[in-house]
């Protein structure tokens, strides 16, 4: 699968300079968007752009009809087409509804080594696999060398339907799917054979709706790496895409030679997810909010920690039979994490009791991550406390583990004793809403310790007024690191590369 950097640029001098950056960042090829320019003499600027060129060239002049910039004459953009394939361009993209005329018209004279792309864009969503089925063959009847579909995604789910036209395809074939639900479409290109992919020169600068950049797909998702064979793994959230899960296991994947790659998965319905990418292919996927409690429901068999915390984190496909088994590694993470905080180091987990026997313990929320503390303390002999904005679900959480429950509002003046444990649970003060905190600084003067599972940013406001009010902090950051030891263990087999993973969150 070749990597094509998209070239949008208002001049040719910067166009030449992008085409300079695609080859530094090892691009295979450029696309270059004749609609992009501000003023174009065809003949000149064609001819400059081949030459200058240090990749080999694909050509788009798109039409504002098929979601371009061009909303001039339609030969002179056809010839423009044309005039490129006589100067030399590798490639041409032509849109199905012009193909036929475009090809019958080159009939006889095409470059032996310049290669046709025929496309078709639907930015509306993605079409049944038979109407997919379809669109091929009329693509293929225009005489196209090379078949591009590129469809929008309502959900995840869509994006299996060009994997299966993509991988049966007897032709060289481009098959993206738009948005950000189908963005693994653009990095399982060489799993599914597809022809090339698109990634950008620079972040934001997309030619395409989701397109990752190039550097990302390189050396996030090691795309060179990918074959037929890999496996996928992900993480399935909404939102999905702050996580730093692929930037951490692909890095290890990668350092222990592991055949997999680990995506970032925008899913809105976990059970047609699952049901949907059903292989062993898919054989393990990280869960997060506000899929937890679901996941748990689509597993065929549970572990019994994650069934009395009443939420996965992490599923298991086992080869052997494809059956899913659901984990909760959550409260390992942060409990070991906590603890390490109280006794003032990272390695002395080893003593017989827990700090936090006896300890008053407040956790804030009662989700997956709530249940998973709240479980975790009370094992450890802790007294534990559920505060939540409704307080009818901290109430039942309460009840469930043996504990007390008050309403978020409470903590502002809840001070029963000095020396206590706050552990929020919840996504308040998560990016892009860093300002945000669940409980007021006057009030987090009563504890002695205060985690929080947020890790993006790393130092929250709570942890910063926790900090200022002489409390001991836990970052989210902790917890991470913890419960992938875990997961990665589950998803390869092999052990965990530890000191790997405190590297690579330190850097990122």
């Amino acid at each position: 699968t070749l990597v094509c950097a998209p070239i949008m640029a208002e001049s040719v001098d910067k166009m030449v300079i992008n085409m300079n950056k695609a080859k530094q960042g090892d691009a295979d090829l450029v696309e270059i968007r004749l609609d992009s320019l501000k003023s174009f003499n065809p003949s000149n600027d064609l001819k400059t752009i081949i030459k200058a060129s240090p990749l080999p060239t694909l050509f788009t002049y798109r039409p504002k009809w098929e979601g371009g910039q061009y909303d001039g004459d339609e030969k002179k953009r056809l010839d423009a087409l044309r005039l490129a394939m006589e100067f030399g361009a590798d490639y041409i993209d032509v849109e199905l509804q012009v193909a036929c005329e475009f090809n019958d018209s080159i009939y006889g004279r095409k470059p032996e080594n310049s290669k046709v792309i025929v496309s078709s864009h639907n930015y509306q969503d993605t079409p049944s696999a038979e109407d997919l089925g379809n669109l091929v063959a009329r693509i293929q009847a225009t005489g196209a060398d090379i078949v591009k579909i590129a469809t929008t995604a309502l959900e995840i789910a869509d994006v299996a339907r060009i994997f299966q036209i993509t991988v049966h395809s007897q032709v060289p074939i481009i098959g993206i799917v738009m948005g950000e639900r189908g963005f693994m479409s653009r990095i399982l290109c060489p799993k599914f054979g597809g022809f090339l992919t698109f990634g950008t020169i620079e972040s934001g600068i997309v030619s395409a709706p989701g397109q990752p950049t190039m550097k990302d797909l390189l050396h996030l998702y090691n795309l060179r790496r990918i074959g037929p064979d890999t496996k996928v793994f992900g993480i399935i959230g909404k939102p999905v895409h702050h996580s730093k899960s692929p930037i951490l296991y692909n890095e290890a994947f990668k350092s222990v030679c592991f055949n997999g790659v680990y995506i970032p998965l925008l899913v809105d319905d976990i059970a047609n997810f699952l049901q949907t990418y059903s292989s062993t292919d898919f054989a393990g996927f990280s869960c997060t909010i506000p899929h937890k409690e679901a996941a748990l429901k689509c597993c065929d068999e549970v572990d019994p920690v994650a069934k009395s915390i009443g939420a996965v984190n992490c599923i298991i496909r086992r080869p052997t039979d494809g059956k899913l088994v659901g984990y909760n590694t959550d409260y390992v993470g942060a409990i070991s994490a906590i603890e390490d905080g109280l006794r003032g180091s990272h390695n002395s987990s080893n003593t017989a009791d827990s700090p936090l026997a006896g300890k008053l313990f407040v956790v804030i929320g009662a989700g997956g991550a709530g249940k998973a503390l709240a479980y975790g303390a009370k094992e450890k002999g802790a007294r534990v406390v559920i505060a939540n904005r409704t307080y009818d679900r901290a109430r039942e959480l309460a009840d469930t583990i043996g504990g007390d429950a008050l309403s978020l509002a409470d903590l502002d003046n809840f001070h029963p004793e000095d020396g206590m444990i706050l552990a929020n649970s919840t996504s308040i003060g998560m990016q892009p809403k860093v300002d945000e905190t669940p409980i007021p600084k006057h009030a987090l003067r009563s504890y002695s310790l205060v985690f929080d599972a947020v890790y993006t940013p790393k130092m929250t406001r709570l942890l910063r007024e926790a900090e200022e009010s002489g409390a001991k902090i836990v970052t989210g950051l902790e917890m991470f690191i913890g419960q992938a030891y875990e997961q990665f263990e589950r998803f390869t087999g092999l052990p965990a590369p530890k000191e790997l993973f405190r590297k690579v969150m330190a850097n990122n």
